[in-house]
């Protein structure tokens, strides 16, 4: 046989096989071909047909601005058949129900191992984020993050570490949670850190929020909590009037709950006492300034440094008498005061506000009246009385004489 009869047979033969496979060709059938052309909105790809077919960028993967974004000329791709019309020479194909189908087996493995993986934000819409695994994957915004996020706006292109939550091949719905994966690790973490935390070890935090009761601080990538009755020496009526978000603190491990998952944490402890800080302020006899905090029946309680308070006894309160403190004094009111004694060991000091002042002058003593002048006395030779026993004795012997010589 010739050469040239060969070379016709050959001919003949591949243009019976691109006959077939015009014949062939129909909707749903799964294709080869090499992307060969890209435009903003689609990507051309020759299938080795008589007129070569496109993918829409929607077909291409979703969230997509550009089929850039997705392939590349030249790349090979495989992609099915949507529509096909040879009278007007249009073949849609789509790669991404391929993908779809083949991503299928891997999510349901991912889904069963409970795997972390990867993904790429392609589009951020209403409600949530949208990436790209084979096929459209959802992250609703409350599984994102572990705080709420307002805008999900600079999240586009971001890469995110997910797990699958929900699989529904039926509606073609896959659900992936990037919180998931920050909560375990967050335990993880919480567990190793509270590990090695010992109650009354000094480190240093950042607040993270405040709220009415206290502080949360963050050593270490965990939580603990400053109670508001333990930001400070002084009286706290709310966290924010003493620190804010943000800020480095010193704080004093009070106790390690792990089983709670809870950690106490105190911002006063780690720092000098007032009393401490009173050992070398304060010297007796001293005279200062201070403020009425408690009226008692006792006496006064004066706050003469913060978290210093000293006891005005009622009999150190006035130079004059007084029935009860309220008298002279009212809560809030500020007065000078005498340090009498000072015991920062006890916590205690003896203080007094009379001796701040000036004792009044004592009256003068009234003149005693002149005693009364003494009657008198009478003479003892009076010739009207008769005080001797002789006088008596004649007086009486008279009187009774005449009746007594009866008896004779």
């Amino acid at each position: 046989m010739s050469e040239e009869i060969k070379n016709q047979e050959a001919a003949e033969a591949a243009n019976q096989d691109e006959l077939d496979q015009i014949v062939s060709l129909k909707k749903g059938d799964t294709v080869k071909g090499t992307i060969v052309k890209l435009e903003d909105n689609q990507a051309v790809v020759s299938i080795g047909y008589k007129y070569d077919g496109i993918i829409p960028i929607r077909e291409l993967s979703s969230g997509l601005d550009n089929a850039e974004e997705a392939v590349q000329v030249g790349q090979e791709v495989e992609a099915r058949i949507i529509s096909i019309d040879d009278g007007k020479e249009k073949l849609v194909l789509s790669k991404r129900a391929i993908d779809s189908e083949n991503a299928w087996e891997k999510l349901e493995q991912l889904f069963e191992s409970k795997e972390v993986f990867e993904v790429v934000v392609n589009d951020v819409v209403k409600g949530g984020i949208v990436v790209d695994v084979g096929m459209r994957g959802f992250i609703p915004a409350s599984m994102v993050e572990r705080h709420f996020v307002e805008d999900f706006s600079d999240y586009k292109g971001r890469t995110l570490r997910v797990v699958v939550k929900e699989l529904d091949r039926e509606n073609n719905k896959v659900i992936l949670s990037q919180k998931d994966v920050l909560e375990a690790e967050f335990e993880a973490n919480k567990l190793k850190v509270m590990a090695e935390l010992k109650e009354g070890q000094e480190i240093v935090g950042t607040v993270q929020r405040l709220t009415q009761f206290g502080a949360f601080v963050d050593v270490g990538g965990v939580d603990g909590l400053v109670h508001v009755s333990e930001i400070a020496w002084t009286h706290v009526d709310k966290p924010s009037d003493a620190v804010s978000e943000g800020d480095q603190v010193k704080v004093k491990v009070l106790k390690v709950d792990p089983e709670k998952g809870k950690i106490s944490l105190s911002m006063k402890a780690a720092q000098p006492g007032p009393w401490e800080s009173a050992a070398g302020q304060f010297n007796n006899n001293d005279i200062v300034t201070g403020v009425v905090k408690r009226l008692v029946n006792f006496g006064a309680f004066v706050e003469i440094a913060p978290g210093v308070e000293g006891l005005v006894h009622i009999s150190q309160i006035s130079h004059k008498h007084i029935g009860t403190p309220q008298e002279v004094l009212e809560e809030g009111q500020e007065v000078k005061v005498k340090i009498l004694e000072m015991n920062p060991s006890e916590k205690r000091v003896s203080l007094s506000i009379k001796e701040t002042e000036e004792a009044p002058e004592a009256a003068p003593k009234a003149e005693r009246a002149p005693r009364a002048s003494r009657a008198p006395r009478e003479e003892l030779n009076n010739p009207n009385v008769s005080l001797n026993n002789s006088g008596l004795s004649i007086t009486l012997g008279e009187r009774f004489g005449d009746k007594l010589n009866k008896f004779k």
